[in-house]
């Protein structure tokens, strides 16, 4: 589930690399050791470095056209940062106004309502392959927004599926790490078979 045509008010920058735990080439060491790796808390209030953490997230989601959310671990920061799309998920375009996204520091689960809906996912840092995960439809979490402030918000259903996503990236699992049923390219199944062993 990570753009660069923006309205006024809008960051203009340069985009990070989306680390993948695999390439065309095969297994990406380096990136999984990073997509797998503890992530920290920033420090509050605030400092310069924990404000260009969010802002390199930032630019790097708003340079992607099919991005539903992305953390930070997946541009290679381990910090517990993540952005996510608040609408029109369908669309495969660039979000325009700051209004269509939410940023989210050192956020925490503290309640998980309702029977759990399996639904397939996929994520940019696991390409061509979905599976099938059951999560919870709705959600509250606290944490931090990107200014700093403390907020306390409920998620509902596809939202909450996009945030606990993310969320789970922050914890270094990875949509590949469910025993839910897995969707492959036909042509690729070759390929899938001898990485996802190593996984």
């Amino acid at each position: 589930m990570g753009f660069v045509t923006h309205n006024e008010g809008l960051l203009r920058m340069v985009a990070a690399k989306i680390l993948t735990l695999w390439d065309e080439d095969g297994r990406k060491e380096g990136d999984t050791l990073t997509l797998r790796a503890p992530n920290e808390d920033i420090a509050l209030p605030l400092n310069d470095e924990g404000k260009e953490w969010i802002k390199q997230l930032l630019e790097t989601f708003l340079s992607l056209d099919d991005a539903v959310g992305l953390a930070a671990p997946q541009i290679g920061i381990n910090k517990q940062i993540i952005i996510f799309r608040t609408g029109d998920f369908d669309k495969k375009e660039r979000i325009r106004d700051d209004r269509d996204y939410e940023i989210l520091v050192n956020p925490r689960v503290t309640q998980s309502r309702g029977e759990q809906i399996i639904m397939a996912e996929g994520c940019l840092s696991c390409p061509d392959v979905q599976v099938e995960i059951a999560r919870y439809p709705e959600i509250k979490v606290r944490g931090y927004d990107k200014s700093g402030k403390k907020i306390s918000k409920r998620y509902l259903d596809y939202m909450a599926r996009v945030v606990q996503h993310e969320l789970d990236h922050l914890e270094g699992r990875l949509i590949v790490d469910y025993d839910g049923n897995l969707y492959i390219p036909k042509r690729k199944h070759l390929f899938f078979s001898k990485i996802l062993q190593k996984i």
